[in-house]
């Protein structure tokens, strides 16, 4: 879908409204508040609703990262079209500029677009087949100055990542604080199955991990071996590349504050792809991978959306606020607050 299709299929603010209310409430139309499924339509208030329970006023917008927008629902499938259809992310002073929007305006569209991006683990299928598992420091190399500091490897104070990926399948990536076993072993325990096959290189925390699984393969990195056959942690490390590519040519910097988001936005247009079997001129078989149609991809995000706030702090930056939207529990705690 190009952007003449995008205008042509919401032709007005009606029809935006109505692609949200379908996917925000794909399993029926909720009370925010207190979760009442019995609602009416207010006359003369467009896309307003009152609750016939509590009998507090809502719209498709409330308890989502869109909670309070002024900003009429045509900018937003604008923002996502742009940052859902871009290779490696939009940044935003150009989200802004294609918007029509400020570029501190578009600084808080884009997080709020990739907070519904965030993949619940808990009812989340875990990760089966060949699994591939890496760490890696987000940052490129340190600007050269004096009283810089310019430690390798494990010695700088650049953010660790976990990467996760299932070979032609879904990939996970969290921020940590170690490589240690005791900080890795939760989250792969929460993503992959026992029975997966594991592959990563030959530290220490790696092999202690490979053994709760049915087979583990491991590449010896320190000594130059990166493939051996079919085993290799060459997947990870290109979803890592990606990651580099998209800081240093899109965002340039990611606030490790907020890094969290730039990884959901990484993972989610990395698993919602497909990919298609084709023969390269030498007649060597390979996967070319596409992204989904937009439509499909908007749909996977709005579906996410309920149980999602973010909000401005007083400083300008953004305060998250995370409700279960129903009876599943939330993957971390968080601060409750009122509508």
């Amino acid at each position: 879908m190009h952007i003449d299709q995008l205008k042509e299929h919401f032709p007005d603010e009606s029809a935006c409204r109505r692609f949200f209310e379908n996917w925000i409430w794909a399993t029926g139309r909720r009370c925010p508040r207190c979760k009442s499924d019995r609602s009416y339509r207010l006359t003369g208030r467009v896309g307003l609703y009152e609750c016939a329970a509590c009998k507090k006023q809502f719209s498709v917008t409330a308890q989502t990262p869109f909670h309070g927008t002024k900003l009429p629902l045509w900018k937003w499938v604008k923002a996502i079209y742009l940052i859902l259809t871009s290779s490696k992310g939009v940044s935003s002073v150009i989200l802004g500029r294609m918007v029509g929007v400020s570029q501190k305006t578009a600084w808080k569209m884009g997080h709020a677009i990739r907070q519904m991006m965030e993949i619940d683990l808990l009812s989340t299928p875990m990760l089966k087949g060949v699994v591939e598992i890496d760490e890696k420091f987000i940052g490129g190399k340190p600007r050269y100055g004096d009283g810089n500091d310019h430690k390798r490897g494990k010695g700088t104070s650049k953010p660790q990542v976990l990467i996760t990926t299932q070979r032609q399948g879904p990939a996970y990536c969290h921020v940590i604080e170690s490589d240690t076993l005791c900080e890795i072993q939760p989250l792969v325990d929460l993503i992959v199955d026992e029975s997966a096959h594991l592959m990563t290189d030959k530290s220490k925390t790696h092999m202690n991990i490979g053994n709760q699984f049915s087979s583990h393969s491991s590449v010896n990195h320190s000594a130059r071996e990166y493939a051996r056959g079919d085993a290799h942690s060459n997947t990870a490390e290109s979803f890592g590349s990606m990651l580099e590519r998209a800081k240093l040519g899109v965002f340039h910097h990611m606030s490790e504050k907020h890094l969290s988001r730039y990884l959901n936005e990484a993972s989610f247009r990395w698993t919602h792809r497909e990919g298609k079997e084709m023969r390269t001129k030498k007649g060597k078989l390979k996967i070319k991978w596409t992204p989904l149609p937009f439509l499909k991809l908007s749909a996977y995000l709005l579906s996410n959306a309920l149980g999602h706030r973010l909000k401005r702090s007083s400083n300008g930056g953004l305060l998250e606020f995370v409700r279960p939207y129903d009876s599943a529990a939330a993957y971390r705690a968080v601060p409750e607050f009122g509508l």
